[in-house]
């Protein structure tokens, strides 16, 4: 009696893993209220789109200013509106100059004068002699200086000058009141004092001291 061939091996499933070979355990997500994945975010119902926004590489735009109401104010003297204000001419040095030399030659006649006087009053009258010696000094002193001074077209030096001529004054009194015997042509001295004192204060003087072109 023939002996029927064995039925066929079932070939294995796809999804069993080979026989013999180790089987890897598949766990399932979990369920119910133990370790529950977080629900999915909002937006992943939403469309999503494939345009990608690039980082812009270059300067940032700068917004124009805004306009203002300030109006600037246009030279007038340059669009012909107006003429150009006329510059007032310089001061001249006449009157200064005038004033300086006056002043030098009152100095030296009224130096003259008071040598003569003390040398001729030293033996009878010192007293006298040391009056008039002090105040040639500072006739000399303020005269010299003032002249400096106003050269140098410094106003201070106007008002030595005068300074200078008055105490020239008060000297030639002392000596007129003395009754001292001099010459008549020391009479016509004291002009000299009071001529550089008015030329050393006059306006066009004091303008051009005080100018400093």
């Amino acid at each position: 009696m023939t002996t029927p061939p064995p039925p066929p091996s079932p070939e294995p499933s796809p999804d069993e893993p080979p026989s013999g070979a180790e089987t890897r355990i598949i766990r399932r997500a979990p369920t119910g209220n133990t370790g529950a994945f977080p629900p999915a975010a909002a937006h992943d119902d939403e469309p999503r789109t494939g345009i990608i926004r690039r980082t812009p590489t270059g300067a940032l735009p700068v917004p124009p200013a805004p306009p203002t109401t300030v109006v600037p104010q246009a030279d007038e003297s340059a669009t012909g509106l107006l003429p150009p204000v006329p510059k007032p001419d310089p001061a001249r040095p006449v009157t200064a100059v005038a004033a300086c030399v006056v002043a030098m030659v009152s100095g030296w006649a009224t130096l003259v004068l008071a040598t003569s006087l003390i040398t001729g009053w030293w033996s009878t009258d010192r007293l006298f002699c040391a009056a008039v010696a002090f105040l040639a000094f500072v006739f000399a002193a303020a005269t010299a200086t003032g002249i400096i001074l106003l050269l140098m077209r410094r106003g201070l030096g106007r008002y030595l000058i005068a300074i200078g001529a008055v105490v020239a004054l008060l000297g030639f009194g002392g000596v007129f009141i003395a009754g001292a015997q001099i010459p008549w042509v020391v009479y016509a001295i004291p002009v000299l004092p009071i001529a550089s004192a008015v030329l050393a204060l006059l306006p066009a003087t004091k303008r051009w001291a005080n100018d400093p072109s």
